[in-house]
């Protein structure tokens, strides 16, 4: 029982996820309907895209990009940007989880390696503005982050027409991420000698390198309709399988089970008369406030997958839940990966990472929202 409890609080939404699917098959008895509930095409690249990633970021490729992109750094206000802004471009195609479990603890590494302890007084800010980055930059791209994997699933829109719609957003988040670099006073401020022992196990992999860039090619012919998903999702499992098994242990399964469970709550609730009557009042002309204020309560991949059951707008709940990640800690699931990182490396700065996100991303969503109703 102890151990199940210890699942739970660790997998708090899947938990939820599964609650809500239990109890609405009490409302509607399971029945052939069921299957129709679930997007097996978004379930699908959404495993081959963790797995391609989860080998990428086994062979290190990420942190060699980082290292030869910080080898001519030499003040901390570069540091500082680019550590920023890998999370802020590299979100927009390794997804935003990716990118934070990369660079969040590659940035504590490079921070105590110039400053040592005084590197805690940068710590806060960066990661704080890494995760806002990771969260903002994805939203640019399909395959960055799931709820925009599901949502364009549902659109008619096509590749780069996607990237145009959320292009202005994207925009207006670069600025205000280079803004706060610019602004950002550090006490010490001056010129650092950086050198990092550049990672020569990378070169090692070059086969791995070429065929996992095969395997993300096409990942991406796959969302864009271009190669039928279930030929995608043959090869990746066969060829990561046989290159490298182990990998396959790193997709993150909970996320999977999680959408499932959603789906099958959506399909049902969807079914009940009264309450899809409810919500759809609720959202209607409502979709981008509606997809931010529910995304502060259950984060945006659940509020995506919730509201897209009732209703079409579907570019507009891409705009909100995007939003939506910003603003509380839950608002984005992705947040939390940095926030475990700081609690285990710097606990006693957890009170001070939370004051420092919580204005940062709210003072983000007042800009951006901002937009949305010019």
């Amino acid at each position: 029982m102890r151990k199940l409890l210890d699942w739970c609080k660790k997998e708090v939404v899947l938990t939820i996820a599964i609650l809500l699917a239990i109890i609405s098959a009490f409302l509607i008895h399971p029945d052939k309907e069921y299957i129709t509930y679930i997007d097996f095409r978004t379930l699908a690249i959404l495993f081959c895209l963790m797995a391609v990633m989860a080998g990428l970021q086994k062979i290190g490729l990420f942190r060699f990009v980082a290292e030869k992109l910080l080898e001519k750094v030499n003040h901390i206000r570069g540091l500082i940007f680019i550590l920023i802004m890998l999370c802020f471009f590299s979100s927009m195609l390794i997804t935003n989880d990716v990118a934070l479990i990369t660079f969040v603890p590659f940035n504590f590494i490079v921070l105590k390696m110039i400053l040592g302890e005084e590197s805690e007084k940068l710590i806060v800010p960066v990661v704080v503005m890494q995760t806002i980055a990771a969260n903002l930059g994805s939203m640019l791209t399909p395959i960055g982050n799931p709820q925009n994997l599901y949502l364009y699933g549902k659109t008619t829109m096509n590749f780069v027409k996607f990237i145009v719609f959320m292009l202005p957003y994207t925009v207006i988040a670069f600025v205000l991420l280079a803004g706060w670099c610019l602004i950002f006073r550090y006490k010490g401020e001056k010129k650092v000698e950086l050198t990092i022992d550049q990672n020569a196990e990378i070169t090692q992999y070059k086969k791995q390198q070429l065929i996992y860039g095969i395997l993300f090619v096409l990942c991406i012919l796959t969302v864009a309709h271009i190669v039928p998903y279930l030929i995608t999702l043959g090869v990746v499992l066969i060829v990561v399988f046989f290159l490298d098994r182990h990998v396959l242990k790193e997709v993150d399964y909970a996320l999977l089970l999680t959408f499932i469970g959603f789906f099958v709550f959506i399909g049902n609730m969807g079914r009940v008369p009264v309450f899809n009557a409810f919500i759809q009042n609720i959202i209607e002309e409502n979709e981008v406030l509606t997809s931010v204020v529910a995304s502060q309560f259950m984060s945006n991949v659940p509020a995506a997958l919730l509201l897209s059951g009732f209703t079409n707008q579907y570019e507009l709940l891409i705009v909100g839940t995007n939003l939506g990640g910003l603003g509380t800690l839950i608002a984005s699931m992705a947040s939390l990966i940095s926030f475990k990182y700081i609690g285990k490396e710097y606990g006693h700065l957890k009170g001070r990472y939370m004051l420092y996100f919580t204005v940062a991303n709210i003072l983000f969503l007042i800009v951006l929202f901002g937009y949305t109703l010019i």
